[in-house]
């Protein structure tokens, strides 16, 4: 982790746990071009000129209004941003896409039927739709006539996707599959034009399928009352002898879980994007209502316990973008290297998500996880009015829940996090073993004591050191030990799937200041260390949870003495850095980082 300008070799997913990375070579929010602070700025503006005044509208459902906002988003290209020119898009960048999901991200259900209308919605025709199906539907689809919905889970089948029993029977005349079944939780589903639907072939080969509107043996259910985000369309679908022509199948038949799974890749980036865009906003809001609340005829921004909250929202939300912004470039320059090599855009994107996947759940788990405590904070701030309708935090708090279930629920992305690391290793892709043997060694080993050359974040730049070595001990131990059944164990995959999102996410921030002008010296050099120092705290945790649930006797005892040894940090007011913080907020009146 030197901040020198020398290349290095691209990061391959998962490869940051057992490399140092560059912070010259590492992208962040500070390096946005100008055009993408314009697209930016322009979905921001679109929220507090189009969203936010009718919120109480949206939440009725008023019929019309919804599909009516996605209209206008379509006019200023916001739902055809990575959609290629030859089918009606703009073309951008990845990084450029990310920026809309956050800038929209603050919307409440208008951004939950957004980004279901361009992710799910729209996607899964343009990655993996044959060049009729995508000159039928993308146009359409990216300027906004026509919407999209997506049709995967079922009443018995949420996280155990491809245990779906609906059905797709071939005609007697060939010319369509005879679906039947229902789906549910079908976002936009109650105005959709288009839906991506799955099913299995003679009851066994997982297939998708588009559906249109008007179908014959097509209908939907009513709307669904829900605890939060009541202005999104949340509908069953259902399928009774439901006329689908032949050439509406949707990539291979029997191979619809490499659309399902590689979708979610790109999703779970995107949510974490809005979850951010939604932080901010909250922040904010609770920002400006500190400053104007008065108790004891005095500004509750002036008290320590409200300040302390601010910051711990800005912190959070600040190291959640240095990690999304820094993994969407990682996903932007394997596409162009796939691209390089001759992949066709859709290949050379799913490929280059597929590669960051490890990164892509760490950051959906963050992501709502962030957004869930900033709102929860945001209710604590305002007090009795937070518990109000008449506060936009309320709001807020509701829709926020949804996040930690959708794309994967938080558990299913942790247990991935560590599955797909270790089964790279398995395969050669990705090696844990040799770091994780030096790290074994380490703890037979007397520590050295020798004095590193002091620099700018030298000390923490070790601490991240550390906290590697820490992962690779729990999940080697981990592995040696339980070997087979370790898939089985899913607390101890767990706690060491924190261990990485800490790790991962402190990493991120540091490379980021790191990089900055003066960094050394500014509020988010607080906001690093004050993350960190809590951050080693977490892991020290996570990885006691751990060894605690699987090593006994001398074993135990080495393994927690090297945790220790790995999980030490200096002395550090954080009480101080974190007025700093949110000081600097309050003199802003607003999230200003």
């Amino acid at each position: 982790m030197q901040a020198s300008t020398t290349h290095t070799a691209p990061l391959k997913g998962g490869e940051w746990l057992i490399r140092e990375s560059n912070p010259q070579e590492t992208f962040t929010p500070e390096d946005f071009n100008e055009e993408q602070h314009m697209v930016k700025d322009m979905c921001l503006q679109f929220l507090h000129t189009e969203v936010l005044p009718i919120a109480d509208k949206i939440d009725k459902m008023e019929p019309g209004l919804m599909p009516s906002l996605m209209d206008k988003a379509g006019e200023l290209g916001l739902l055809g941003t990575s959609i290629p020119d030859s089918y009606g898009g703009l073309g951008k960048d990845f990084i450029t896409a990310t920026l809309v999901n956050e800038g929209l991200g603050g919307g409440f259900s208008f951004s939950v039927a957004v980004a279901a209308h361009t992710g799910i919605g729209t996607l899964p025709i343009l990655y993996f739709g044959n060049e009729a199906q995508k000159n039928k539907y993308i146009p359409k689809l990216a300027s906004g006539e026509w919407k999209g919905a997506y049709g995967l889970t079922e009443p018995n089948s949420g996280s155990d996707a491809l245990g779906a029993k609906t059905t797709a029977t071939l005609s007697a005349d060939g010319k369509y599959y005879l679906l039947n079944g229902q789906k549910c939780w079908i976002t936009n589903g109650g105005f959709a034009d288009v839906y991506t639907v799955f099913a299995k072939v003679d009851g066994a080969k997982f297939t998708g399928f588009i559906v249109e509107r008007g179908m014959e043996g097509f209908s939907q259910g009513p709307e669904e009352h829900k605890m939060g985000i009541k202005g999104s369309s949340t509908v069953q679908l259902y399928f009774q002898d439901c006329k689908v022509p032949v050439e509406n199948v949707l990539g291979v038949i029997g191979k619809g879980h490499i659309i399902a799974f590689n979708i979610l890749n790109i999703g779970r980036l995107k949510l974490c994007a809005a979850a951010l865009g939604g932080a901010k906003m909250s922040t904010t809001t609770s920002v400006q209502y500190a400053i104007t609340r008065e108790q004891f005829q005095i500004s509750i921004s002036k008290f320590g316990a409200i300040k302390h909250k601010l910051a711990q929202m800005a912190i959070r939300s600040w190291v959640s973008e240095s990690a999304l912004y820094r993994t969407a470039k990682w996903i932007e320059e394997k596409e162009l290297a796939l691209a390089a090599e001759g992949k066709p855009f859709h290949d050379a994107l799913l490929g280059a998500a597929e590669e960051f996947a490890i990164e892509c759940a760490m950051l959906k788990v963050d992501g709502s996880e962030v957004l869930d405590f900033v709102v929860d904070e945001g209710v604590q701030i305002h007090g009795g009015n937070g518990y109000s309708d008449e506060y936009m935090i309320s709001r807020a708090y509701r829709d926020s829940r949804i996040n930690r279930i959708y794309e994967g629920t938080n558990e299913i992305n942790r247990l991935l996090t560590v599955d797909m690391m270790l089964k790279r290793a398995m395969k050669g892709k990705l090696d844990l073993m040799g770091p994780a043997t030096a790290v074994a060694k380490e703890l037979m080993s007397i520590p050295e004591f020798g004095t590193e050359a002091e620099t700018a974040f030298s000390a923490e730049m070790k601490t991240i050191r550390q906290l590697k070595k820490a992962i690779l001990l729990v999940a080697g131990a981990a592995v040696q030990k339980l070997m087979m059944t370790l898939e089985k164990e899913q607390e101890v995959l767990m706690n060491i799937a924190d261990m990485a999102i800490l790790t991962f996410h402190a990493e991120s921030a540091l490379l980021r200041v790191m990089k900055m002008k003066d960094g050394e010296n500014s509020v988010q050099a607080d906001i690093m260390r004050v993350y960190l120092n809590d951050a080693v705290d977490q892991v020290n945790k996570a990885g006691k949870d751990a060894l605690h649930a699987f090593a006994t006797g001398d074993e135990q005892r080495m393994m927690l003495l090297g945790l220790k040894r790995f999980t030490k940090t200096a002395p550090f007011n954080s009480k101080e850095a974190r007025r700093r913080i949110a000081d600097k907020m309050i003199a802003e009146n607003k999230y200003c980082y």
